[in-house]
Formats: C-alpha cells, sequence, structure tokens
C-alpha cells in the first residue's frame, strides 16, 4: 500500500509539473505569435483561442495537484522555530494535532469543491471566453487535488500514529 501510495503522490506531482510545462509553452507560443504580428503586420496577426483562460485552468491544475505531493516531501510550510524548541513528544503531539486538523479542513475542501463541481454540472455552466470550456472540468482537477491532500494528510496522520513519532521532515534545509 505504502508503494501505491506514494507512486500516486508522485504521479499528482507529475501532473502538476507538467501543467506548469504547458502554461510556459502556451505563453512563450502566444508571445511569438505577437511578435510575429509586430514584424508581419495585421495580415500574420493570430492569437491563440482563450489562451489566458487555459493558462488559467492549468494553474490550478498544478497549484491544487501539487498540494499531496508537496505535503509528503514536508515541503509545506511549518513552523520549525517553534517546534524544535518542544520536547520529542511534545513535537509529535503537535504534529498529530497538526495532521488532523488538515485532514478535517482538506476532507471539508473536497466536500465543499464537490458540491460546487456538481452544481456546474448540473447547470451546464460554461466558461466566457472564446473557447466556450465546461467549468466542472477545470474544477474537477480541484476536487482531485483536494482528495489527494486528505488522503495524504490521512495517511501522514496514521504514519505518524504508528511511528508514535513525528514522521514528517523538511525536504529543505535552511
Amino acid at each position: 500500500m505504502r508503494r501505491l501510495l506514494d507512486q500516486v503522490y508522485l504521479l499528482s506531482g507529475g501532473i502538476a509539473a507538467v501543467s506548469i510545462l504547458a502554461i510556459c509553452l502556451l505563453v512563450t507560443a502566444q508571445v511569438g505569435l505577437n511578435v510575429l504580428a509586430r514584424l508581419g503586420g495585421p495580415a500574420l496577426s493570430y492569437t491563440i483561442p482563450s489562451y489566458a483562460d487555459f493558462a488559467g485552468y492549468f494553474l490550478a491544475t498544478a497549484s491544487f495537484m501539487a498540494l499531496a505531493h508537496t505535503l509528503r516531501h514536508g515541503s509545506h510550510i511549518r513552523v520549525n522555530l517553534v517546534l524544535t524548541r518542544l520536547p520529542a513528544r511534545s513535537q509529535w503531539v503537535a504534529e498529530i494535532v497538526a495532521l488532523a486538523l488538515g485532514f478535517a479542513a482538506s476532507a471539508y475542501a473536497v466536500w465543499f469543491a464537490t458540491s460546487l463541481m456538481l452544481e456546474s454540472l448540473h447547470y451546464g455552466d460554461m466558461s466566457t471566453g472564446i473557447v466556450a470550456i465546461p467549468i466542472w472540468i477545470p474544477q474537477c482537477t480541484m476536487v482531485v487535488g483536494l482528495g489527494l491532500l486528505a488522503l495524504a494528510f490521512l495517511d501522514t496522520l496514521i504514519e505518524s500514529l504508528r511511528a508514535k513519532r513525528p514522521v514528517l521532515v523538511d525536504d529543505v534545509s535552511e
């Protein structure tokens, strides 16, 4: 089960990275088209329809899909200044409380985002850009990303309870 969960977290991080790459490629292509229009005049004036909308959708996808991967690698912002001054047992208790609260908050966010996505699906909400996209599609990546975050919080909480010590270690050094 551990390997499967780690692979899921890695996949979500990979999807986030590909989404950032897609933003870079999309914006670079549009800038190239703008340069072409400046050099070639109105005859060579092209634009990627709804490129700003798509860049926004990719940004949301990257943001939400990176959450679980980031949590599992200890890269979220933590208050180490306080935690490092606590005794080992208190550090563990603080981590358990933080993980439980994080799980509760992310589970609520999953519920809310799912209801928002289902409402958009029910009413047939569409984006207002040149290319009309059903809004539930980008909202779906938010639901999946938040669901993976809730799973990562629960996974880490169970792991910490079993280990009887903090298991989150900062992935970066100061």
